[in-house]
């Protein structure tokens, strides 16, 4: 049954791995009341009341209810789109393209019926022309549409840089700009360890290792689970961008925004730095780059316009 939701209502498209996991982990913070949503009976409800009999000992009182119907959506002040075929071992993003841009299209119409005033983060995969398809079926300005990847992204490569340095994840600050995946683009002059540059403690080639690594992290956790990918980093990375929203925080998050001038993008979801907070996307950071990170940012955009114009192909 729809619950009157008092605080702020976080609904979740898609109870597998992520959004059970981004359910808890927002329940846990506080951030709000979850609606967690699949098409899967029993699935989302089963996971909510689990999450639901957590409360007593983790000393939270979220509501988390679970539902197999749009309708228990409505209202939401934040919607989360994990919904999506998985990657599998030897999959590439672009071959999950054809079946989530079908299901994205269902799922955003869905959510513009029912919470018209939601910001929407997409999770599912290929990231940057799933968020693109979302934005084009929803209608909505921009600003409440982004897509979760830069915050991934960087963590990975803040947890490499981590443990190759033997220091604190806590003292690392970095950021990746891009399209999400092989072709994100490393900023080592944002980079820094308690506030010292990268380059004064790791040498070029090793920090293009790292950055390769960070990449390809994805993949690297599919060719060791065999069957199924990274939930427990995506959900944690998701739950951050939702506590900027929830709380109004204006952090400053990279993320996939759309870019119209900035950088020359031309009008398509690119990871970039932003400020985010209630509004959604409430600024988008333009840095100076330089002649090779302007380049290899480039070589990124033009990856995600080839993504979205194959994906414009398929309908």
């Amino acid at each position: 049954m729809p619950r009157d939701f008092t605080r702020a209502k976080i609904s979740l498209i898609g109870a597998g791995q992520i959004g059970g996991n981004l359910a808890m982990m927002a329940a846990q913070k506080e951030l709000g009341d979850v609606m967690l949503f699949d098409i899967v009976e029993g699935m989302p409800q089963g996971k909510a009341l689990d999450i639901a009999e957590m409360a007593p000992v983790q000393g939270f009182d979220s509501i988390v209810s679970g539902t197999n119907d749009y309708a228990d959506v409505t209202g939401s002040d934040v919607v989360i789109v994990t919904a999506g075929l998985p990657r599998k071992p030897g999959m590439s993003r672009d071959d999950l393209l054809a079946t989530n841009s079908k299901i994205m299209t269902a799922v955003t119409e869905q959510i513009k019926e029912t919470s018209p005033n939601a910001v929407i983060i997409v999770v599912s995969n290929p990231l940057d022309a799933m968020v693109q398809r979302c934005l084009q079926v929803s209608g909505f300005p921009s600003n409440r549409v982004l897509g979760q990847a830069g915050v991934l992204d960087t963590a990975r490569y803040r947890t490499f840089l981590a443990m190759e340095l033997g220091v604190s994840v806590e003292d690392i600050s970095a950021l990746l700009m891009g399209g999400h995946g092989d072709t994100m683009v490393p900023l080592p002059s944002c980079t820094s360890v308690g506030g010292i540059p990268i380059a004064q403690l790791l040498d070029s080639a090793r920090l293009d290792e790292i950055v390769d690594r960070a990449r390809k992290g994805g993949a690297e956790i599919v060719g060791l689970l065999k069957t199924g990918s990274a939930y427990y980093a995506p959900a944690a990375a998701c739950t951050q961008m939702v506590e900027a929203i929830v709380k109004d925080k204006k952090r400053v998050l990279p993320c996939a925004a759309y870019c119209d001038s900035e950088y020359g993008v031309g009008g398509y979801y690119v990871g970039v730095p932003i400020v985010l907070g209630a509004g959604g996307v409430e600024r988008i950071i333009e840095l100076e780059l330089t002649e090779q990170e302007t380049a290899a940012f480039q070589n990124s955009v033009d990856a995600v316009k080839e993504l979205v114009a194959v994906m414009a192909g398929l309908e």
